[in-house]
């Protein structure tokens, strides 16, 4: 077996709070997930990172999430079946499948600490042509849970913008969406801000060849800007290849904060509040 991926050491905390508006907790617990929880959202507030949204990518992990928020005053969940994970269901069980999963992540998704659904949309690059019908199924069917429980909706895009934004026009998108992890452009960007609907950044905006996403970065409007870390994946540079966590959230803030020009703890403040305004309250 190899050596496990290095953990980095815990950077300056921010001079104001922010939400880590997108991570997967469960992905990085051993084998006493309350315990571990309640370590990981210590560690994250002692740099300022003191709001977590947990993110369920199946029933499994969207039943954790709810089951997080539910134990943790600063925790909220999210649940959906990831876009690759709805073609695999298929794949293995039809349309019975997929419905019978959507149907559990519709009851999950009543809870009161759920506050969005997601993570879903369309993912172009994992998912080849023959699992696009179910995954562009499956997404219809979580934009109706958005809106049937009036909640967020939170995007996962990958090589499929323009067919995003079309199924979220053709449809009609929720109050409320967010791109999470945004990959796009100036385009995609663009076309947020013209509707209103957020963007939210990882540390894939301190990659040296995400010139897109910094494009896109420097277009979008204040008001529709959330932080992320999508941990334990996509770490920001000077860690990439270690495994990331909601701590790590202060070097991306910093970094967006100095590509947009403006004062660390303001940026922080105003993602802060856009947070709460598509979570709520915690």
């Amino acid at each position: 077996m190899g050596e496990l991926p290095a953990t980095p050491a815990a950077p300056e905390p921010l001079p104001h709070p922010v939400v880590d508006a997108h991570c997967h907790m469960d992905l990085a617990m051993a084998d006493e997930p309350v315990r571990a929880l309640a370590d990981a959202m210590s560690v994250a507030a002692a740099v300022g990172v003191t709001k977590v949204v947990q993110v369920g990518v199946d029933v499994v992990t969207s039943r954790w999430a709810v089951q997080a928020a539910n134990s943790h005053p600063d925790v909220v969940g999210t649940v959906a079946l990831h876009p690759n994970e709805a073609p695999r269901i298929h794949a293995n069980g039809g349309d019975a499948a997929l419905d019978d999963a959507l149907a559990q992540i519709d009851e999950l998704a009543a809870d009161r600490r759920v506050r969005a659904i997601g993570e879903t949309g369309l993912d172009f690059f994992r998912t080849g042509q023959d699992g696009r019908e179910a995954q562009m199924r499956s997404f219809r069917a979580h934009i109706e849970l958005a809106k049937k429980h009036q909640k967020a909706l939170m995007i996962h895009d990958r090589d499929a913008h323009e067919e995003v934004v079309r199924i979220l026009d053709e449809d009609g998108a929720p109050q409320t969406v967010v791109f999470h992890c945004f990959s796009g452009d100036e385009w995609l960007a663009g076309v947020c801000a013209q509707r209103g609907w957020y963007a939210s950044f990882a540390g894939t905006v301190t990659y040296k060849n995400a010139n897109n996403i910094r494009a896109g970065l420097a277009v979008m409007p204040d008001h529709l800007i959330l932080t992320e870390t999508d941990a334990p994946f996509l770490p920001p540079v000077p860690h990439r290849g270690q495994v990331n966590g909601s701590y790590l959230m202060p070097v991306t803030v910093r970094f967006m904060a100095q590509e947009r020009g403006v004062e660390v703890a303001d940026f922080a403040a105003r993602t802060q509040a856009n947070a709460f305004a598509v979570f709520g309250q915690w």
